[in-house]
Order: structure tokens, then C-alpha cells, then sequence
């Protein structure tokens, strides 16, 4: 291991993405008629696990070719295994529980099994479905080395994919039809999902859900960087909270916003016994989960009925466990403010111009090496949800680093206006005890603008945003943060006063 300008390098992880790579992983097109979709028994796997497949298809065969995502020298994947032709067959509807309105597919028969054997490198995979007739679609999933100690925990948001996954027509966020369970009122909706079942395919995505914009770009950028990473999802760290422990850095993906008790837990202790901790993306740690089995298997079912009294559990004294709205409503009433930085404010309208990103205190080691100074606008970062300091909830050492207008004119806030604005606010602050760093970018989008721009007129906020997020990593990597950059609290200076 060494260190290098963009964090800790692996030479393990180098010379893996030195090897041969393929764009043969991209979906390019699809057939004008057909379909193809399937869904994974786990959201993790293990060497020497077997991981079942359940495939719906129009297609008369099909295979799976499983990819690592990574650089691999600019192509992006690795082909790493391909099944044989597998007949395909047109799965019968997934049933609806109501009162819950689960949407689950676990009456469908197992399609194909395969083991996870050595030559799966750990990291990120896409099980790419390829019918006979060339249609195509995705399957996430994780492969984790439970021994690793590697120095970044990247961790998958299969929690916040599956509360936001439209198959069947129920989430968290929408349903259909009347309500259920006796609620009345227009948020959240009535006739929403109670709880969410991974036994079913990714609807958007062509199968990978947000993988493309809210993980693969930072993923892309730390095996192009040779970066020590160890990959696992949320449900890992659910189920083994005891692994955070082994890294010196939790690495937080894109609207990483559903977590169950467990991980929070496991989070909050390994920080405060020095592990660093980088919230990539605004919304995280908001609304809480648990898991439940499925007839498929353990843990394949997820609970959020985001109103404490509708839970089964409302009552019984496990406070930890029942649903509310969010962490920070009754029974649980622990709000992950002061933990994260700054509390969630709103968003950006889905058809308003992307807003940029502005510069508060250059002189901070984030912005080392980049040349912008104070009030530096980074155009096209700002997209969809925001985070910002909220004055109540500051530790004193709370560090500004970006303090980003937001004209209402172009979002949805309830967490206060000023001059009609609202404001993103990137934030950094080091535990006195720890010494731990937790760092907040204060935007959802922030991931998905390492990607690199395709030639076009506007300008580009990629190179920024990659070497602001190679600087975080630096730091991160080489232990308690606050033993070499404590935070320098000024968020009390923030003009309009507590904007």
C-alpha cells in the first residue's frame, strides 16, 4: 500500500483494473419487441456462495454474463463468467398482499444457480441478461471478502433501491388504488407499499435501478485511482455490523437514504472509535427499515410503514425497530442531525436547471490543489435533494465548506428561506474524542458529476468534482481525520444568519 493523491492505493486493486476490460457490459439497444427481466436470491455474495436467479423472458433462451465494474482501462468492466443458454420462460404475475401492498415475485421458479467462485474479484457486479432475440437487462449484485481490511467500505444502497423500486406499482413514495391501513391525508400517500420485497425485478434502470448515476461514477473513480476498497451493500452491514470496524473509512453512496437500526449502530460506534465517515450524497440516514424473511430466504423483505402507529411493532417496546416517518419522529425520536452535518431541506425540481455548486471556505483542505477561491461557482452539480446546517443542531465545530443559493423558484424546501433562496451546504466536522471525520457533500448529485462530460458547450464540473473528492479520500485514508485536519467550526459566520 502506498499513499497516493487521490487516497490509498491497493496494488492488488491496480493491477486488477490493468487487466483486459469490455464495453460488451452497456446495454446499447433492444429489440423493437420482447422483454427480459430477473431478479437475484441475495444482494450479496461470498466466495463459495451459490446465488439463484428468477428470469422472466419472451426470449425462447437466454444467458447471464456477469461483469465487475470498475475502469479496467476505460472500458468500464470486466467480463468475469457467462452461463450457458438457459430456457426462457414468461413468469406468472407477482401477487399483491394487501393492507401492505407488497408487490413480491416469489412465486416464480428458480431460472439458473451459480457459484461464486475465486475468479469473482470482490466489488460490484452486473449480471447482464442476454435473451436469444438480444434483449437485455440487469441484475445488481455485491460480491464482499468478509476478511478484508481494506481502507474504504464501499457500501451499496440496496435498501434505498428497493424502497424506491416502481415493479408492480408500489413504493414507499407511491401506490395505487385506495388507501389501506385506515390513514387518511395526502402524505406520505395513503395507498403506499408498508413493505418492500427484493424478490422482484429493478424497474428502472434497465434492471440496475440508480446504480448508473448514484454508485458507479465513485466506484469508476477509485478503481481508476488504484484505491483500496472493499465492496459490500447495507443488508452486509445489517447482518455483519461488527465488519465497519475493520476500515478506516464508510464510504456513503448517492441518496444512501433508507438504513436499518443495525447499521446505523454499527456506524455510529466504529466512528466513534476514529473510523472516518463520508456521506456522499445529501438525504442520507433519513427514514429507517427493518428486515423481515421471505419464503425466498433471510432478510429479503423490508419494513417501513413510515407511521409508527400502522407498525405491528407500534407498542411493544422496541423503539428501535418501529417505523415512523423518520428517525427523527416517535418512537425512535433520535434524529441523525448532529451525527451527519447538516438535516435534510428539500430538493431541486426535476425540470429546473442543474445549479451549481459554490465555494465557502477555499482555503480548507478539500479545495487543495484546485484553484477556486471563495464564492467559486462550479456549474451543473446541484441536482435533486439538498442538505443544509441547521443552527439548532451545529456542534461548534462545525466546518462550511460549500454554501450553495438555491432560488425557490427552482425547489421545495420547509426548512426555511432566506431572500428567496434556500441553501446546500457541503459540511465537515472532527469528533473531539475520535477524532473522526465526517464529511456531508450536501447534494444527491454529487456522485453521478464525476462522470465526464460528453463534448458539449456548456461547461464541465467533472475535473472539480473529481479532485475534491480525491483530496476527501487522501485525508480519509490515512486514519482519524482529526488528527491531521480537526474541522474549524464557522458555520455561526454563514451570511444571512442561519442560512
Amino acid at each position: 500500500m502506498h499513499l497516493g493523491p487521490d487516497g490509498v492505493v491497493s496494488p492488488t486493486i491496480v493491477a486488477e483494473n490493468r487487466k483486459s476490460g469490455t464495453a460488451a457490459w452497456e446495454i446499447t439497444h433492444q429489440p423493437p419487441t420482447g422483454s427480459i427481466q430477473g431478479w437475484a436470491n441475495t444482494t450479496y455474495a461470498k466466495a463459495g456462495q451459490t446465488v439463484g436467479l428468477y428470469v422472466t423472458t419472451t426470449a425462447p433462451t437466454f444467458r447471464v454474463v456477469a461483469y465487475r465494474m470498475g475502469y479496467y482501462q476505460g472500458k468500464g468492466a470486466r467480463r468475469i463468467w457467462a452461463s450457458k443458454a438457459v430456457k426462457g420462460e414468461v413468469q406468472p404475475p407477482c401477487p399483491l398482499t394487501p393492507d401492505v401492498n407488497m408487490v413480491s415475485c416469489d412465486n416464480w421458479r428458480r431460472s439458473l444457480s451459480f457459484r461464486i467462485t475465486r475468479a469473482f474479484v470482490q466489488g460490484d457486479y452486473l449480471l447482464k441478461l442476454v435473451g436469444s432475440a438480444g434483449q437485455a437487462s440487469y441484475v445488481l449484485l455485491t460480491v464482499w471478502d468478509p476478511a478484508s481490511t481494506a481502507t474504504y467500505l464501499v457500501v451499496a444502497r440496496s435498501l434505498t433501491e428497493e424502497g424506491w423500486n416502481t415493479y408492480g406499482g408500489y413504493t414507499y413514495y407511491q401506490g395505487q388504488g385506495a388507501c389501506t391501513l385506515g390513514q387518511t391525508g395526502s402524505y406520505p400517500p395513503c395507498n403506499r407499499a408498508r413493505i418492500v420485497s427484493f424478490d422482484r425485478p429493478m424497474q428502472i434502470g434497465q434492471g440496475a435501478s440508480d446504480f448508473f448515476g448514484d454508485e458507479y461514477p465513485l466506484v469508476r473513480f477509485m478503481e481508476q485511482h488504484g484505491l483500496d476498497a472493499a465492496y459490500v451493500s447495507d443488508i452486509t452491514v445489517s447482518e455483519h455490523p461488527s465488519i465497519v470496524m475493520h476500515h478506516k473509512v464508510y464510504v456513503s453512496l448517492g441518496h444512501d437514504e433508507l438504513w436499518t437500526t443495525a447499521e446505523r449502530l454499527a456506524v455510529q460506534s466504529a466512528a466513534a472509535h476514529g473510523m472516518n465517515v463520508a456521506f456522499m450524497s445529501a438525504a442520507p440516514l433519513v427514514r429507517h427499515a427493518r428486515l423481515q424473511p421471505s419464503p425466498i430466504g433471510p432478510d429479503r423483505e423490508e419494513v417501513d410503514y413510515r407511521n409508527a402507529t400502522e407498525d405491528p411493532l407500534h407498542g411493544s417496546g422496541r423503539t428501535r425497530t418501529v417505523t415512523g416517518n423518520t428517525f427523527a419522529t416517535p418512537p425512535t425520536d433520535t434524529p441523525p442531525t448532529r451525527f451527519i452535518g447538516g438535516e435534510y431541506s428539500g430538493y431541486v425540481a426535476t425540470d429546473a436547471t442543474p445549479l451549481p455548486f459554490v465555494v465557502y471556505d477555499a482555503s480548507a483542505w478539500i479545495f487543495k490543489g484546485t484553484g477556486l477561491k471563495d464564492g467559486t461557482r462550479i456549474p451543473d452539480v446541484i441536482r435533486s435533494d439538498i442538505q443544509h446546517v441547521n443552527p439548532s443542531t451545529a456542534a461548534p465545530d462545525l466546518q462550511v465548506l460549500g454554501h450553495s443559493p438555491i432560488p425557490l423558484s427552482s425547489a421545495y424546501t420547509s426548512q426555511g428561506q432566506w431572500n428567496g433562496d434556500t441553501y446546500s451546504d457541503m459540511t465537515y466536522y472532527t469528533d473531539p474524542t475520535s477524532k473522526a471525520g465526517v464529511f456531508e457533500s450536501g447534494v444527491v448529485s454529487w456522485i453521478s458529476r464525476l462522470t465526464v462530460c460528453e463534448p458539449y458547450p456548456g461547461p464541465c464540473p467533472a475535473h472539480d468534482v473529481a479532485r475534491i473528492t480525491g483530496n476527501l479520500l487522501h485525508l480519509f485514508g490515512r486514519g482519524p481525520a482529526g488528527d491531521l485536519q480537526p474541522s474549524a467550526g464557522n458555520w455561526s459566520q454563514v451570511v444571512p444568519a442561519g442560512s
